[in-house]
């Protein structure tokens, strides 16, 4: 039985898409395992630019077949508990820094599953929590097969490892419950979980012990915490009111503009997909990339004039174009006006 009810997001794939910072992990835990961890990126077209930013996702099915890949290089069908021990709160992104943060254990976890939509969407579902059980799920992902039993290992065990980390203690858990059947390696996961596990279960997840679930955090930090709280409810309701693929591409712009007009090749390969994937998602939306850059160009040209005293020089630099005169060019175009007579405007001269 689907602990959750399944939810609609604004996915490119079907099935949903993950974080490269779940991918990253994955390389480490194969990496690990004596897999060359570079090569198997470049087969699967995972460029250093794609893993490096934090905006980049890959479909549900391609992150599967990478996880089958490299069990396959290393022979070890338990890699994805070698993810959950190499999984650190920085690999789960603004969420796990925010629940680090937290002052128990259990308000920890509670806070990862709360925000775990900022790095993973699924068709099928979120995880979900329950503080008065203590019990932490993830959705059902049958049929089973090998290349999904790693997915729910790396999630199961990431979460463990996360409360190890928080709490500063090893054994956390009453018990876990995994929704396949067993793969004969039951003692595996028992020692690696350090409690009962329980295979071909109705649903997967991890019941957390009372005296771990209310014990204080070794990183607790309430200022910080309310600071990335307020960060990740942000990107929540971003996500929840249909990010596009415009918006993702117009975030990626700005920091990008400096100096140089960033390429649709950048741009597709810091969101993990193909320059042509990119444009066919914009073109559904009816937009393209020139008009997004076009677009975010204007806005910021119109704010730095009005809303500061940077030099119309520096602002071309900002705004990557090759000269004064090109932004001067440009913004008459925009708003009909040269940027110098817009400014004495905006202060009233």
């Amino acid at each position: 039985m689907n602990p959750t009810t399944p939810q609609h997001f604004p996915d490119r794939n079907p099935l949903g898409d993950i974080s490269v910072l779940h991918i990253s992990v994955l390389l480490r835990a194969a990496e690990a395992e004596g897999v060359n961890s570079q090569e198997l990126a470049r087969h699967f077209q995972l460029n250093a630019q794609t893993l490096t930013s934090p905006e980049a996702r890959i479909s549900i099915p391609r992150f599967m077949r990478l996880g089958h890949a490299a069990i396959q290089a290393c022979d070890n069908p338990a890699l994805g508990l070698r993810m959950g021990a190499l999984t650190r709160p920085v690999d789960m992104g603004l969420p796990g820094l925010t629940a680090e943060c937290t002052n128990t254990a259990g308000k920890a976890i509670h806070t990862l599953i709360r925000y775990s939509l900022l790095t993973s969407r699924n068709s099928r579902g979120t995880p979900t929590a329950d503080p008065e059980k203590r019990l932490i799920q993830f959705y059902s992902i049958q049929p089973y097969n090998a290349f999904n039993y790693f997915v729910v290992d790396s999630v199961l065990s990431a979460w463990t490892q996360f409360l190890r980390t928080v709490s500063g203690q090893w054994d956390v858990l009453e018990k876990v419950c995994i929704e396949y059947p067993s793969t004969g390696l039951d003692e595996l996961y028992e020692s690696w979980f350090r409690c009962p596990v329980q295979f071909g279960a109705d649903s997967n997840g991890i019941t957390v012990r009372q005296d771990i679930w209310s014990q204080t955090t070794l990183q607790a930090h309430p200022a910080m915490h309310e600071k990335l709280l307020l960060m990740c409810e942000a990107e929540l309701r971003d996500i929840q009111r249909g990010w596009t693929t415009g918006d993702r591409v117009k975030s990626l712009l700005t920091p990008l503009f400096r100096g140089e007009t960033p390429s649709l090749e950048t741009i597709a390969s810091k969101l993990g997909v193909t320059p042509w994937t990119l444009q066919r998602q914009l073109a559904s939306e009816n937009t393209g990339f020139r008009e997004l850059m076009d677009e975010t160009r204007k806005h910021l040209a119109r704010d730095y004039i009005r809303e500061t005293e940077t030099s119309l020089s520096e602002i071309a630099w900002l705004l990557g174009f090759s000269n004064p005169a090109a932004l001067h060019k440009a913004y008459r175009r925009w708003f009909e006006i040269s940027p110098g007579e817009h400014r004495k405007q905006f202060r009233g001269d």
